[in-house]
Order: C-alpha cells, then sequence, then structure tokens
C-alpha cells in the first residue's frame, strides 16, 4: 500500500514543476469571442487644464463681474424685506414700532478727541450749577419797568425838581427800586448817573463779593438817597451830593436766606470783613466819592457813594 502511493506522487511532481505560475485564463468555448482590455496611461505633466464653465447666475464677492441673470419664475415680483413674493399677493408692510434706525458712529481719536468730548451735552448738574452762577453776575433783563435806558435798573422816571445846579434838586430824576435782580429796602431818588453806576457796583463789586453765601444777594439796605442837605447834616457849608441826586448811602445787604450782613458789625467780624472791603473797594471806579468806617466817624455804620468827579480821580476812604 505504501509502495503503491509513493509510486503514484513519482509520477505527478513533473505535471507540478510546468505548472504555471501566473493566474490562468479560462478557455473560451466554442462560438465565443475573446475580449481584450487595453489600459492606456496619460501623463497629465504640461497639459494645461480645463477651464470652467462661466455660472449663468450673478457671482457675489469683491470683484462683481456682469452675467446674465437667470430668468425669474413666472409670476415673480420685486422682494419685501429680503422675501419674494407670488403675483396678486400683496406684502404686508413693516409696523413702524419695527422700523429700524441706524446712528453713526464715529471714532475720533487724535487731537480732535479732546474738542469731540467738549462737545458732548453737559451734565444736568453742571448746567444747574452754571445757571445758578448766571443769577449771581450776569443775568438778562426785560425792558419793561427798565429806567435811564438800563434793563437791569428798574423804577420810574419822575419830573425834574427843585433847583438843579444853583441848589437842591435834581433834573430828570429817576426814582429807583431795584438794579442787577437786587431790590432796594426803599425806593431812592437819584439822577440816572448815580443809577448806573449803582448797576456797576453790584454787578462788578457786591455780587462777587458775597458769592454764593446765603444764596447770594436779595436786598440791599438804604439808609439815605435826596435829601436838601449840607455835608454830614451840618447847619453850615456845602451842599451834600445827596442834595443833588447823586449819592447814596448803604448800611448792609439782606442775603436770601435771610443773613443781614451790615457795615457796622461786619466791617471788624471774621465772616465778612474780607467781603465788606471788596465792596468798598469795588466802589472806587464807578462812583467818585467812596467812604465807609475808615473814613470818618460819620460813616462808621454804612458805605457812602456818589458820582462827585474830581480832577484827581475818585477819592476813596
Amino acid at each position: 500500500m505504501i509502495r503503491f502511493a509513493f509510486a503514484l506522487f513519482l509520477t505527478a511532481t513533473p505535471a507540478l514543476a510546468d505548472a504555471p505560475t501566473g493566474a490562468i485564463r479560462p478557455l473560451p468555448r466554442p462560438g465565443e469571442a475573446v475580449e481584450t482590455e487595453t489600459k492606456t496611461v496619460v501623463s497629465t505633466r504640461g497639459v494645461a487644464p480645463k477651464e470652467r464653465p462661466e455660472p449663468t447666475g450673478r457671482v457675489l464677492g469683491p470683484e462683481v463681474s456682469e452675467r446674465r441673470p437667470l430668468p425669474r419664475p413666472e409670476g415673480w415680483i420685486a422682494p419685501v424685506l429680503g422675501t419674494p413674493t407670488l403675483a396678486g399677493h400683496q406684502p404686508k408692510p413693516r409696523p413702524p414700532a419695527a422700523t429700524e434706525q441706524l446712528t453713526a458712529v464715529r471714532v475720533i481719536r487724535g487731537p480732535l478727541a479732546r474738542e469731540a468730548l467738549q462737545a458732548q451735552p453737559r451734565p444736568k448738574h453742571i448746567d444747574r450749577l452754571v445757571k445758578e452762577q448766571a443769577t449771581l453776575t450776569e443775568v438778562k433783563f426785560r425792558k419793561k419797568g427798565s429806567v435811564c435806558g438800563i434793563n437791569s435798573v428798574k423804577g420810574q422816571a419822575i419830573s425834574s425838581f427843585g433847583r438843579p445846579g444853583n441848589g437842591c434838586g435834581v433834573a430828570n430824576p429817576v426814582q429807583v427800586t431795584s438794579v442787577q435782580g437786587v431790590s432796594l429796602s426803599t425806593s431812592a431818588t437819584m439822577d440816572c448817573g448815580t443809577a448806573k453806576a449803582l448797576d456797576r457796583w453790584v454787578q462788578k463789586g457786591l455780587k462777587p463779593a458775597v458769592g454764593k453765601k446765603g444764596g447770594g444777594v436779595k436786598q440791599i439796605k438804604v439808609v439815605a438817597h435826596y435829601a436838601c442837605r449840607n455835608r454830614n447834616n451840618a447847619k453850615s457849608g456845602r451842599l451834600s451830593e445827596h442834595a443833588k441826586g447823586r449819592a447814596i448811602d448803604i448800611a448792609g445787604v439782606t442775603l436770601r436766606d435771610g443773613t443781614y450782613v451790615s457795615v457796622l458789625k461786619g466791617w471788624g467780624s471774621k465772616s465778612w470783613a474780607k467781603a465788606l472791603r471788596v465792596m468798598h473797594k469795588a466802589a472806587c471806579g464807578p462812583f467818585g466819592t467812596v467812604l465807609g468806617p475808615n473814613a470818618n466817624r460819620y460813616h462808621r455804620d454804612h458805605f457812602h457813594f456818589d458820582t462827585a468827579r474830581y480832577r484827581s480821580g475818585s477819592y476813596c476812604r
């Protein structure tokens, strides 16, 4: 049995040695044609690529080339709010509340930035302070009730009286009730030159001296204006400027909070001494004669202002 198997192996060995190394294609059957597959390898080096066909729609981008628009469907109308609608259907209008408002914002840098900041609206408290300061310094007054051609001087004009130039009396006098929005404790009779000087003193001297203390000045305490008398109420001597309507005596001022500042008590006090001296000094210029507590015993309790003119200038003590 073993010998028979060994002999069979020897007879099959030459057939295996002649076997093909590749895959054996099956032989065609009778009557069938043989299909031959041929592969062609083409190199792409040096061959220009084919151009892409141009699109028929609109091209969006940084450079928009002219293209023929695509045909629109039948019944198409212009889009409203970006949504096309069909013919026969009207678009609903956007409600007024939904209207978009665009605000352009410009960023400024460099030297113009400071000017841009200054152009911004001021806070309300700044406007309030400016308004308060205006009430203490510069205020626009109406013409109604004004005298001497100055809106800030209120009162009424009266007829001339006495013997102006030769004795007691005033030509074209006025009775002043307030100046620069500050009332007088009593109407004061004077000529327009004195009224104008008083107006300048209140604006440039009195109001700045008091400032915002007590809410500002409300009233001036007037203790003398026109009076037919001699200087210092003497029995003889020269006529006082009061007799000519050129003088006014002021004993103090009342503030808006009710505080009364008197020349007599305030001149030597720590609270009002500086302010009263500023008032006194500011009158020297608008008025020709300015007398205060340091002048003499007759003026220790008031300021005397008159518009007498001297060749050497104003006389202030």
